[in-house]
């Protein structure tokens, strides 16, 4: 695939406008959606969805709903984007099953293994890949290709470089094979709604916090909590931000024109745990931006889409900032700045900023307005303090003197001895705003319609044949009862024809083309007339709400697609106790404890040549292996950082993500955590693909575990028993943001390779800060953990290969800490010993972590 790695971008003309795809939380939702313009929704059932607390569907309201939506032109996705345990997987084909029968147009999907079994079951049923599967390369976007997806949503990471770098990579490719290059795979972009900090399918925070994984459905979202950053030990005074890891909410309409240009076939809003209301505002914005986006490309206003002028307007920018607003950046798109991706004055909605308070007298608020306001409309005064209570309340009358307005409030509303001058005034409810976003999808009456062409022929004494064909391709035909009969006043013109079949205004279509084959100077009853267009109005509906007739394998199940359980073993197997090392005093620890295997995790790729010197010229190096690790995430322009890695000439490689899968493809490979194999299906790929083995995804508890290592070979396996958790994996750089004036790594500084930082939450812990090659930031959970207490029952399962993770340890601290857990897998110290001796003497937090059961 090094066809793949090409250079120069190349301007690449978009074939088709891109679709609209909106979020859709419950039925009220996929009406705003489809009344305001959507091309597609896309919504959870009550299983297997990343957003386990919006209201969803269920299987039942599949058939209706797929129904409203074909009838409506729109298209229907389900979010299949979890990952799914062993146990859960006959429940999940059963779903999938359910998905094909009801015609839904695609499902979502991030665990591997589930997209080998839709693809099993089905050879046609589309296969989104969701940017829960981390993908930011053409590699990445080739892989999921193979797997048998048919689109792939890219990590919200990618800038509008890095999208257009991926298009170009994907047409070289399919060049070189002598591909047609309109066959690339189709990409999708967020365009609108909350950012995550952490690349999603990366985050385990929730997990390691809580228990509740993001990658099951189940954010906590702490990243809008508050943290104290302490650098060297001291806290940074960083005045009213606290918010440090809290993007404000990605808004792509000042960058609409750019990423049309770059090709990608659907851009998609946000949203599946917000209003109706919401949904039907940012909903009719985008379509309304886009139309017109699309109807500059169509004219050829411009050669070079750089040139066009923004899409939004002041009105936008306020309907979007009153749907929903920790304020509106344009992400990553235009590439990386950290200082104004995060502002980290808060968390949470505000809405539009109105100005600050000049004066306060009588219970009464002066202001210089920097936006609309009116009486009945909501706001909240901002000190600084938005963890704290805050004062707010709906406005009884707006008075202007010249610039300044004076706001009255109702009787007690407010608690003026909370209120101050200077306090920032926002926004944050426009009832008339609400009462329009729901008129535009209340009743039954259509508000959006889309295109039909029909087409009359006859002849004077012969029925007339009426033709109509929509977007799609369905097709109505319809011949009159009565024949047409010689004019002898007001003949079938086409204006006359046009005036009367166009009478579409309380149905899915309007009348796009008309084409009149009938003889002259003829004529039919206009009750005749509306007869026919009522009739193949009917028809294109009951045609159009047809499921999608999928194919279904008739002979494929989950279970001719599982690999051969393992047989039971009467013997115990040998086991392999594994230390990961991130700085070079560990890694001689590691030696000098004994330990065979070898992992290095090295912020700058370079030392890995010291690190790989270090364990051959070892006395016991013919015994030994070591193994490297590349950063977690490439982008298009970081094979350097791979070549670097490669260059150290270790034993093997962590493959972390699909890019190592090929650009590795040569060596030694085990598979890291981060690929998420959390199932056989998932496991059996990577087996295939000449995995020596695999870490066990990092949800799973011990019973999952458990499931896991019964149902395919356990030595495929290697299970992290000792780690800090790596929580938060980001593109955002907390270094760069709060250590320096700069934006990204060219002009920071570079402070991470200064001072120690961690991040201070609000329990006290002190999580650890580390920066890796690609200049990204992963936050380790400060307490450290173990599965201790579950090694011996993995033992009895099969288990072989243990791993601990080391993160800012003492070499005294790991070979302490590796000598216990050899005393543990030798049988001469129990797992609830262990974790209480490495907490009372080494006293690093140990927790039993998520292999608790």
């Amino acid at each position: 695939m090094d066809t793949l790695l090409s250079s120069s971008p190349v301007a690449i003309a978009p074939p088709r406008c891109p679709d609209l795809l909106a979020p859709a939380g419950n039925w009220d939702c996929a009406r705003a959606a489809v009344e305001n313009g959507a091309d597609a929704i896309y919504f959870g059932l009550d299983r297997f969805n990343a957003r386990m607390r919006a209201q969803n569907f269920t299987e039942a309201d599949l058939p209706e709903l797929m129904a409203f939506l074909h009838r409506r032109g729109v298209k229907g996705y389900v979010t299949l984007n979890t990952l799914v345990f062993p146990a859960e997987l006959a429940e999940a084909e059963q779903y999938v099953r359910t998905m094909i029968a009801a015609g839904v147009d695609a499902a979502i999907v991030q665990d591997i293994g589930i997209c080998r079994l839709i693809r099993h079951l089905s050879p046609d049923f589309p296969i989104h890949a969701s940017t829960q599967m981390t993908i930011t390369s053409a590699a990445g976007v080739a892989f999921a290709q193979a797997l048998g997806c048919n689109l792939v949503v890219l990590a919200r990471e990618c800038s509008l470089k890095d999208i257009r770098k991926i298009r170009q990579q994907l047409g070289d490719s399919l060049r070189d094979r002598g591909a047609n290059r309109a066959m690339s795979m189709p990409l999708e972009v967020f365009v609108h709604g909350a950012l995550c900090v952490a690349y999603s399918g990366q985050c385990l925070t929730s997990e390691s916090l809580g228990g509740r994984s993001a990658n099951r459905g189940e954010c906590a979202q702490a990243c809008r909590m508050p943290y104290d950053l302490i650098a060297d030990g001291q806290k940074v005074d960083l005045g009213d931000r606290h918010y440090l890891l809290s993007p404000q909410d990605l808004s792509g309409l000042d960058v609409l024109p750019d990423l049309v240009a770059t090709g990608v076939a659907c851009l998609k809003i946000e949203g599946r745990l917000k209003s109706p209301e919401y949904v039907a505002n940012v909903t009719r914005v985008y379509r309304n931006a886009l139309d017109r986006v699309w109807q500059m490309v169509s004219e050829r206003q411009s050669d070079e889409f750089a040139a066009r002028p923004s899409a939004s307007s002041p009105e936008d920018r306020y309907n979007l900032e009153m749907a929903f607003s920790r304020g509106l950046y344009t992400g990553w798109f235009r590439g990386i700045n950290n200082q104004e991706l995060v502002h980290a004055r808060f968390g949470k909605k505000r809405g539009v900023y109105l100005g600050e308070v000049t004066r306060l007298r009588n219970e009464r608020a002066m202001i210089r307005l920097q936006a609309p306001l009116k009486p009945g409309d909501g706001v909240v005064f901002d000190s600084g303090h938005p963890d704290a209570p805050e004062e707010g309340g709906r406005v009884y009358s707006v008075e202007m003197q010249g610039n300044e307005a004076t706001l009255t409030f109702g009787r007690g509303a407010i608690d003026w001895r909370r209120v101050r001058v200077g306090d920032r005034l926002w926004k944050t409810s426009d009832p008339e705003l609400d009462r329009q976003l729901r008129q535009s999808y209340a009743g039954d009456t259509p508000k959006v319609q889309r295109p039909i062409a029909i087409e009359v022929h006859g002849e004077a004494g012969q029925p007339l044949v009426a033709i109509a064909r929509d977007e799609q391709g369905h097709i109505a035909q319809i011949e009159s009862e009565l024949p047409l009969a010689i004019a002898q006043t007001q003949p079938l013109t086409t204006e006359r024809l046009r005036a009367q079949l166009g009478r579409l205004g309380n149905t899915p279509f309007y009348l796009d083309s008309l084409q009149n084959h009938l003889g002259n100077a003829t004529m039919l009853p206009l009750s005749e007339l509306n007869r026919l267009r009522r009739e193949l109005v009917a028809q294109l509906e009951a045609q159009r709400a047809q499921p999608k007739p999928w194919h279904l394998n008739p002979h494929a199940t989950l279970h001719t697609l599982l690999p051969a359980a393992p047989a039971p073993s009467c013997s115990p197997a040998s086991t392999n106790l594994i230390a990961l090392t991130r700085t070079l005093p560990q890694l001689q620890a590691a030696l000098t404890a004994g330990l065979r295997t070898l992992y290095c995790e090295f912020e700058d790729p370079r030392k890995y040549r010291e690190a790989v010197g270090l364990v051959r010229s070892h006395p016991n190096s013919d015994s030994l292996e070591i193994f490297v690790a590349p950063p977690r995430i490439t982008k298009p322009s970081e094979t350097w950082i791979l070549r670097q890695v490669k260059n150290a000439q270790a034993d093997g490689y962590l493959v972390r993500n699909y890019d190592h899968l090929q650009f590795f493809a040569d060596q030694r490979r085990i598979g890291d955590f981060s690929l998420n194999v959390a199932n056989a299906l998932s496991a059996d790929y990577f087996q295939r693909a000449g995995l020596e083995r695999l870490t066990a995804s990092y949800d799973l508890n011990l019973q999952q575990l458990e499931g896991l290592l019964t149902s395919c070979p356990p030595d495929w396996f290697e299970v992290t028993i000792h780690q800090h958790m790596p929580m938060f994996h980001m593109e955002h750089c907390v270094f760069c943001a709060c250590l320096s004036l700069g934006t990204d790594y060219t002009n920071c500084g570079r402070p991470c390779e200064k001072q120690v930082v961690k991040l201070r939450d609000r329990t006290g812990t002190e999580h650890i800060l580390q920066a890796d090659a690609g200049c990204r930031n992963t936050v380790f959970n400060g307490t450290a953990q173990t599965g201790a207490e579950a090694v011996h029952r993995l033992m009895q399962l099969g288990a072989q290969a243990f791993r601990l993770e080391f993160l800012n340890e003492t070499p005294a601290q790991v070979m302490q800490t590796i000598q216990r857990y050899q005393a543990l897998l030798e049988g001469t110290l129990s797992g609830t010993a262990l974790w209480k001796d490495l907490k009372l003497q080494n006293q690093l937090g140990v927790t039993r972590g998520t292999l608790n059961s």
